[in-house]
């Protein structure tokens, strides 16, 4: 194991916000923990941790905490075992990787049965394992269900119990509730079968529904209230343990109690369990929506790959596929996996990677990402990076890490649900008390009422709910827009954020000079001197010599040969071409050759005014031509930087650019401030006496050589070039490689965290507002004393409430720009279906 690994799991048995904060307890009580995020909407807890810890013992401690890991099992197919020997070395193998539990080697099967923690790892990397210890090994087709599959295990599971205890609990309701509503149902009910006989009915059925369906609140909220743990599977089991054991006696030893107060509330103990596992069930469809952006990505993935394989071409699972593998791709399908191409050309629609609408050209020696779609040519190339290694792999895990983080105001709520199960149970200890002491006759009836009624409606599963819900829909949803959050306090973060500090180079700009600008003096042809001067220019690989030169191609120009070049250092070139002498450099070479440079000296203070860098050319000692280079700017930059001071932040370049040619280049874009001739190691001083002024600060830069400021700002966001992704400094990767992205990073973080905040009031104002009602604060005003099946449909109701708010974010439109990862990808499918 690698110092701080990291490791994910699925937790089972969580229902609420203590539960949240016992699991992560569990976890961070092991030796060698540095922390655990525990993430109740997708039910799952990340763990940073390094020696002593394994996930043999993180597995452990949530088993003993009650909430365990669930754990999955497949079989490998493992080769060229031989003997006992090769028996143990597999065994180890697998034994030593990250979230492996167990595993058993059958040498005479040439299997091995593998027991893992579900999330922190993936089939894939177990048989990459005992690969790599010399036996190739394939999963079997046939493999253990993935999270998805369990959820609907569980929403199936979840929607029969709900029914049945629906249909016990109907004539329940219908016999006890009617008789207090519809008229002459009391004495119907009383003819019929007499009222001794309808209690007996409704003790029956309710006992089939708290003992069937209902189970699993006592079997599980009472072991952690004896642990001093209550959690709410605790306040539903008191609760309903109550309105249950009262009607017992009545029912059954009536006379034990003061006289008058001998009634039954079956049907209040027999509704709380349906309208909670209706809750439930609603949750967890909800819940399974929450992960749909992981899904989609996970859908780009090619399921298959044609191989060539002992001189043939054949096709298998993408997870067979090894680093050196020669894969054939026909017009139209899914790229397998990242690699260089080896033969064929044509063009791949990348845009589910990098949201760039426009099919790139691929031949002998580019690059391929897997998840990408092949256009109308065939391509050949050799796998570079297969399973847990290819880009898509990195972007889901990335996206996986940001859902499962606690934002800072996260913190606010576990302090706060800390206590809040222990502070309900009390508060409904003291209404009873205080109904017991003060309140009408039946004053004990009333007691029972009002002290379940705030234990039902008290739960905090909405408490819970409220960020993590929000967190895993906007970072998915964001992902879907090509904007990656690698560090989840970076969605509170940006929209915390006052100003933006935006580097030039790469950025703003292409990153790739370009001639704008020649000028040529009367009686010399534009051409020609283009011609003589990229041929002395050829020789050079200054970025500003690739820029003519690429002029002179786009021309057609064919260069002649050079003869007795030399660079003068500080000053340009000199060379001599078809027997005419070509001078190449600065005003201050002119100067020095004594070269009258005529009204072009003044054409090129003005080419230096709009942010060109201007050269000199001359031909036999006479003036030729001034030549005006740039880095051009994006085309979306002028709109992504009106759109930041739109969304009220202050603009900032930097870069090492002169302070002339860079406040030209802000004029053009409106850009608030300029720092201007910053060396790249002088980059984190800026953005240092940038925050002094006040307010966070995110800096946005191209993630190659901006890696230290990256570091340094409150947020830092790189701007991906579809091959850089996993880029450590930074806490935000854009896909795109224009400011769009981080105009939408912005947006989708504004969206989320008002989400988050509403989500926050609903559920603490939920609570606040309505445990009073549910103790009878208003009922001796006149007002109504809370029946604890309302107290239970309310409850259910918040959760649900919080849920659907968040899954509004699905809808979030991109600020800018079109959108990058599975969102193209919906649309690029359809017409590139494959060839048959």
């Amino acid at each position: 194991m690698t110092d701080n690994a990291m490791a994910r799991f699925q937790v089972e048995g969580m229902s609420c916000a203590s539960c949240v904060g016992r699991v992560e307890r569990a976890l961070g009580a092991v030796p060698g923990v540095n922390s655990a995020s525990v993430n109740l909407a997708s039910e799952s807890a990340q763990v940073s941790f390094s020696a002593p810890a394994t996930v043999a013992q993180l597995v452990d401690a949530l088993g003993d905490a009650g909430y365990p890991a669930a754990t999955d099992e497949i079989t490998l197919d493992v080769e060229e075992m031989s003997c006992a020997s090769c028996v143990g070395r597999v065994e180890r193998a697998l034994k030593a990787g990250d979230g492996v539990l167990d595993a058993s080697v059958n040498l005479a099967a040439e299997t091995a049965t593998v027991r893992y923690a579900s999330g922190a790892t993936t089939p894939a990397d177990i048989a990459a394992l005992a690969a790599a210890a010399g036996y190739p090994a394939r999963v079997r087709a046939a493999e253990s269900p993935d999270r998805e599959d369990r959820k609907a295990d569980e929403i199936r599971q979840l929607a029969q119990r709900t029914l049945l205890a629906a249909a016990l609990a109907l004539p329940v309701f219908v016999i006890e509730m009617g008789s207090h509503v519809i008229p002459g149902m009391h004495h119907l009910v009383a003819g019929a079968i007499g009222v001794q006989n309808s209690y007996y009915l409704q003790f029956l059925l309710t006992t089939v529904v708290l003992f069937g369906p209902g189970l699993q609140f006592y079997t599980k909220g009472f072991p952690a209230l004896f642990k001093g743990a209550p959690d709410m599977n605790s306040l539903v089991a008191l609760g309903t343990a109550a309105a249950y054991g009262f009607s017992l006696v009545s029912t059954f030893a009536p006379e034990v109690l003061p006289e008058g107060t001998a009634n039954v509330y079956y049907e209040a103990a027999a509704v709380i369990v349906v309208l909670i596992l209706l809750g439930r069930l609603l949750e967890a469809r909800a819940k399974g929506r929450t992960g749909e952006a992981i899904r989609k990505l996970v859908g780009l993935q090619a399921r298959t790959a044609r191989v060539e394989r002992d001189g043939a071409v054949v096709e298998r699972p993408i997870d067979e596929i090894v680093v050196g593998d020669v894969i054939h791709v026909r017009p139209g399908e899914k790229i397998a996996v990242d690699g260089q191409v080896l033969g064929g050309s044509s063009y791949v629609d990348e845009s589910m990677i990098t949201g760039e609408p426009v099919p790139v050209e691929k031949t002998e020696g580019a690059q391929v990402v897997g998840g990408t779609v092949n256009g109308a040519g065939a391509l050949t190339f050799r796998a570079e990076k297969v399973g847990a290694d290819t880009m898509l792999s990195q972007i889901i895990r990335m996206v996986e890490q940001a859902q499962g983080a606690k934002l800072p105001i996260q913190g606010m709520v576990d302090r706060v649900t800390l206590w809040f199960v222990p502070a309900v149970m009390a508060v409904a200890a003291l209404t009873v008390v205080a109904w017991l002491l003060v309140g009408p006759d039946p004053a004990l009836s009333l007691a029972l009422v009002a002290g379940v009624a705030v234990l039902i409606i008290a739960c905090p599963c909405a408490m819970g709910l409220a960020t993590p819900t929000s967190i895993m829909v906007g970072t998915g949803r964001a992902a879907e827009m090509g904007v990656l959050f690698r560090k989840g306090d970076a969605l509170q973060m940006l929209q915390e954020s006052t100003v933006v500090a935006l580097d030039k180079t790469g950025t703003l700009t292409a990153g790739r000079p370009e001639l704008t600008d020649l000028v040529t003096p009367e009686g010399m042809d534009e051409a020609e001197v283009l011609r003589l001067v990229a041929a002395v220019e050829a020789t050079s690989e200054h970025p500003i010599a690739e820029a003519i030169l690429r002029a002179a191609e786009v021309r057609g120009l064919s260069l002649p040969k050079v003869e007795d070049f030399e660079s003068l250092t500080g000053f340009g070139v000199r060379a001599s071409v078809e027997g005419r002498e070509v001078l190449v450099g600065a005003d201050r070479l002119m100067n020095r050759e004594d070269v009258e440079m005529g009204e072009l000296s003044g054409r090129s203070k003005d080419l230096a005014a709009n942010g060109k860098t201007p050269l000199f050319a001359a031909i036999d000692g006479r003036i030729a031509a001034v030549i005006a280079v740039a880095d051009p700017i994006k085309p979306t930059t002028p709109d992504a930087i009106a759109a930041l001071h739109d969304l009220g932040l202050k603009v900032v370049m930097i870069t090492g650019d002169n302070r002339v040619t860079a406040e030209a280049i802000a004029r053009e874009l409106g850009i608030d401030e300029v720092r201007a001739e910053v060396l790249p190691e002088g980059k984190v001083a800026a953005l240092d006496s940038l925050r002094a002024e006040g307010g966070k600060l995110a800096f946005v830069g191209d993630g190659i050589n901006d890696a230290p400021a990256l570091a340094a700002a409150d947020v830092g966001i790189a701007i991906g070039t579809g091959t850089d992704v996993a880029i450590e400094a930074a806490d935000v990767v854009l896909m795109s490689g224009d400011l769009n992205g981080v105009v939408n990073a912005f947006g989708i973080s504004k969206r989320t965290m008002r989400n988050i905040r509403q989500n926050l009031f609903w559920a603490f104002g939920y609570n606040t507002l309505l445990i009073p009602v549910a103790a009878g604060v208003l009922y001796p005003f006149g007002g109504p004393l809370l029946s604890p099946m309302l107290a239970a449909g309310a409850m259910a109701l918040s959760s649900v409430f919080v849920l659907s708010n968040a899954l509004r974010l699905r809808w979030v439109r991109p600020a800018m720009g079109g959108a990058g990862a599975a969102e193209a990808a919906k649309h690029r499918e359809l017409r590139a279906a494959p060839a048959e």
